[in-house]
């Protein structure tokens, strides 16, 4: 499997598609999936994966590289930087969550679905369920 299929992204999300990707991309940072002089995929085969215009990918990367998260390597791929050595706490990691689910809490309110339920859809989504 290419290191570019374990991006998703939603294009019905209100949330643009360069956005999702950099969420995704300092979530993996921050568990520690990917470490500092991990190649990052290209921005073609990234785009191809997702059947996204590549200048999406660019930018969400270009954005990264100035936050300090990845660097760009002449001629080669970008890298997740030096600095991001070490994987996040709990509880920074939980922080970084949270945009997430208060969206996900406000669709819900707003879809008038009790609050048990929710969390229970939650669960299931989080221990890999699908339906």
């Amino acid at each position: 499997m290419s290191e570019a299929t374990v991006f998703n992204i939603n294009p019905g999300s209100p949330e643009p598609i360069y956005r999702q990707l950099m969420e995704q991309l300092r979530r993996r940072v921050a568990s520690g999936q990917l470490a500092a002089g991990d190649e990052i995929p290209s921005v073609r085969e990234l785009a191809l994966a997702l059947a996204v215009n590549p200048m999406t990918v660019s930018k969400a990367f270009s954005l990264l590289e100035a936050e300090g998260l990845l660097e760009r390597r002449r001629g080669l791929s970008m890298v997740v930087a030096a600095q991001h050595r070490k994987a996040r706490s709990q509880a920074e990691r939980a922080a970084l969550l949270r945009p997430a689910l208060v969206q996900a809490a406000e669709a819900a309110r707003q879809l008038e679905v009790e609050a048990k339920d929710a969390v229970d859809l939650f669960r299931k989504i989080l221990q890999g369920e699908t339906r």
